[in-house]
Formats: structure tokens, C-alpha cells, sequence
């Protein structure tokens, strides 16, 4: 019996609900870095929402980024990127996402969406938005300390990750509360639960047909805005659809809204624990601030990708229609890349996380907007509230594939004077 067999109980699942909703299992990636880097993760027949029985559990940080690199051999639309779905999805639309939301694409209809998506996520077009979402910050946590005490995931972490989105695709601001409910809504329906998952596939629905009548408005009447700029671009003498519109905003509403919103409250919680971090941070500001949060909170833990043919990774011969899970969660603790992972240290330099995703094809296209989204939010909280302090435990999202918080009780302090 090799260690790892010895030290994993039968039916250890990485992707376990259940596990997930208690913790981000370190110890058990720890151990597989040191015994077996790559192993196969045995689940039963379908459990995953694929008709398969297991997948290899990728946990070093040079084979995940190998992994990555190699988009012609480990496909992200054969299965999708989802490592666990629910079980109630429509398989309808799962199939639709899947064919339409690049987060799942591979190849030209990728690269070709990719191309025209990233011209929303330009230094400039980043760059420019600064300003509007530092005030957007300072309101949101000026707001939330008027009420003394209550919920850092509802009153502040949720907030600037949609009020960005919504800045970015040109929402109109009567209409973003509309947009906050689908988006929690179609966030909540991958929980595992029947009926959270029956309201995330209205939800998606009624999203995609509010984002497609956007589309065609401003094909129709253009405006000096992201959406417009996306809908009218032109290359290879493609634009996007109105179908493609409506994906790529959904996709946005889970990978924009629900990675930064998480990253927020799992750093907010590390500075809880390490109060000595948030007196430097307090006063110092250092840049390399939200890299280390990134780092620390992984938001998304796994990303799957299926091999297309028979590949060798790290000595391990993976079969052609295996999943294979890129875990970054244990990749950004590798103690091979970086001194002391376990130290929550936002002075860390140089940080080579894979937080954002590892270099290649999907790297992730937000990462700049990202970062500022961090460094504003916890700007905000360092100015206004500098005495914050959690009030309880936090509850954790089950999602099998997010390091997740879902509610953390917190006490502001009321509002700084200076």
C-alpha cells in the first residue's frame, strides 16, 4: 500500500461538495506534491455530472501550467471546464454554454472571441475605469459602516465586482439591481441543490435574453460604450452575435462577479487571521498586495481539461477522454515555487501564482481589472474602516470547483475620521 493509498480513505473525493463546504483540503495536496503529483481520483459511475468514473488530480504547479500550455492535446470544450456539474442542470443548456462561453472553447472560435472580447480589457480601457471604481469602493464601504455591523460578503465583497461589470457592458443604473439578482441567482444554482438549481437555469435565461436585446439595441443605435464597441468590432470580417453577447456576459456574472468576490472575503479573512498583514497593509499599501490575496485564496480551486488523444504528463500516461484537474489551489502552495506557501505575506515578491489561471490560451482576461478591483476595495476598507473584525465563523460555498465564502458577520467600526 503506497502512502498515499494509506493516507487518502477510500472515496476521498477532491471535488466532494461536502468537502469544499469545510475547507480547501491542503494537507491531502500536500501530500500528493511529495508522493504522487498526479493522481487518479476514483469517483463513482456519473457522480461528477460526466459519464465517466474519476479523473487525474493535477497538483504541482510545473504540471499544471504544462497542462495549460497544451491546448491541442487537453481540450476545455470536450466536458466543458467545470470539473463537478450539477446534476440538475439542463442538459439543453449546458450543451448551449458549452458551445458559446469561451471560459469552454478551444481553438479559432475561441481565439476569434477572445480577440474581440479583449479589447474591453485594454490598460486603457482598465485604466480609464479607475477612478469611477475607487468612488464606487468608497461608498460601499462608507455605506456598510453606517450600519455598524453586518455581512462582508453582502455588504462589501459582492458590491464592486457587479457594479464593475455593469460599468463594463453599459448597464443602465435603474436596471443593475435586476442584474445583482440574476447574477446571484444563476451563481447560486450550481450549489447542488434542486431547487437553487432549477431558479440558476431561469435565471441564465432570462440574463442571456436581457444581454442579447442588448445587443441588438446597440447594433441598432450604437453608444460610446463597452457593449457597443464589442457588438460592432469587426475581425477576419467576424463580429460577435447577439448569442455570443449574451454568453460571454453570463460568463462574465460567474467568472467576473464570483472570483473577485471571493478572493475579497478570503482575503479579508486572512487579514482577520494575520492581523499583522492588515496593520501593514494599513499603512504601507504595498502594490504587491493583491497578487498575494489571489494567491492565498485561489477563488477557483480546479478547472478541468480532457485529453484528446493518449499524453504523457509528469511521467503519468493519461488516457485520450480522461478529465484531468488542474488544481490551482495546490499549485499556489507549491513549496518548490515558492518560500514558506503557507505564510500569508503581501510583500511577496516575485509571486508566480496561477490564481488568474496558468499562461496560455485562457489565461484570465480580466486579471489587470481584477488586481484593481482588490487594491481599491481594501484601499476603501483601510481608509474608512480600519478597525474591522470578524464577529463569527464564515459559512463556505459548496461549490465543488470554488474556494468560496458565502456569508462572514463582521463588525465595520464605524467610520474613520481621518
Amino acid at each position: 500500500m503506497t502512502e498515499t493509498q494509506r493516507l487518502l480513505p477510500e472515496g476521498f473525493d477532491f471535488t466532494d461538495p461536502g468537502l469544499i463546504g469545510e475547507r480547501v483540503p491542503h494537507e491531502e495536496f500536500a501530500l500528493l506534491r511529495r508522493c504522487e503529483p498526479i493522481w487518479w481520483n476514483a469517483q463513482p459511475f456519473g457522480v461528477s455530472g460526466y459519464p465517466d468514473e474519476g479523473y487525474w488530480v493535477v497538483t504541482r504547479h510545473a504540471d499544471v501550467r504544462a497542462v495549460s500550455l497544451q491546448d491541442e492535446v487537453f481540450s476545455s470544450h470536450e466536458n466543458s471546464s467545470l470539473i463537478r456539474t450539477n446534476t440538475t442542470t439542463n442538459q439543453e443548456l449546458h450543451d448551449a454554454s458549452r458551445d458559446n462561453i469561451m471560459l469552454f472553447l478551444d481553438g479559432p472560435k475561441h481565439a476569434k472571441l477572445r480577440r474581440i472580447v479583449s479589447r474591453g480589457f485594454t490598460p486603457r480601457v482598465v485604466a480609464d475605469m479607475r477612478s469611477a471604481l475607487d468612488r464606487q469602493a468608497r461608498e460601499i464601504v462608507s455605506a456598510a459602516a453606517e450600519r455598524n455591523t453586518g455581512d462582508f460578503v453582502t455588504d462589501v465583497a459582492s458590491q464592486l465586482p457587479l457594479a464593475t461589470i455593469c460599468e463594463l457592458i453599459g448597464v443602465p443604473a435603474a436596471e443593475r439591481r435586476q442584474v445583482f439578482d440574476w447574477s446571484n441567482r444563476l451563481v447560486g444554482g450550481g450549489n447542488g441543490d434542486a431547487d437553487a438549481g432549477a431558479d440558476g437555469i431561469q435565471a441564465s435565461a432570462e440574463l442571456l435574453g436581457y444581454a442579447y436585446q442588448m445587443a441588438e439595441d446597440r447594433k441598432a443605435r450604437p453608444r460610446d460604450d463597452i457593449a457597443t464597441a464589442l457588438v460592432t468590432a469587426t475581425i477576419d470580417g467576424e463580429q460577435l452575435t447577439p448569442l455570443e453577447f449574451g454568453y460571454y456576459v453570463m460568463m462574465l456574472m460567474v467568472a467576473g462577479n464570483e472570483t473577485t468576490r471571493n478572493a475579497t472575503s478570503q482575503g479579508m479573512l486572512a487579514f482577520f487571521d494575520h492581523p499583522d498583514q492588515w496593520r501593514l497593509f494599513v499603512e504601507q499599501r504595498p502594490a504587491t498586495m493583491a497578487d498575494e490575496v489571489v494567491r492565498w485564496a485561489t477563488p477557483v480551486i480546479s478547472f478541468q481539461r480532457t485529453a484528446l488523444r493518449d499524453a504523457e504528463l509528469g511521467g503519468v500516461l493519461i488516457g485520450k477522454g480522461q478529465r484531468v484537474g488542474m488544481f490551482y489551489g495546490s499549485a499556489n502552495y507549491d513549496e518548490e515555487v515558492f518560500d514558506h506557501p503557507f505564510t500569508f505575506d503581501i510583500l511577496r515578491s516575485p509571486n508566480p501564482h496561477l490564481g488568474f489561471g496558468a499562461p496560455g490560451a485562457h489565461y484570465c482576461i480580466g486579471a489587470n481589472l481584477a488586481r484593481m478591483q482588490i487594491d481599491l476595495i481594501f484601499g476603501a476598507l483601510a481608509d474608512i474602516v480600519p478597525d474591522i473584525r470578524r464577529l463569527g465563523r464564515p459559512s463556505r460555498s459548496v461549490l465543488p470547483w470554488i474556494n468560496g465564502i458565502d456569508a462572514m458577520p463582521v463588525e465595520f467600526g464605524g467610520a474613520s475620521a481621518s
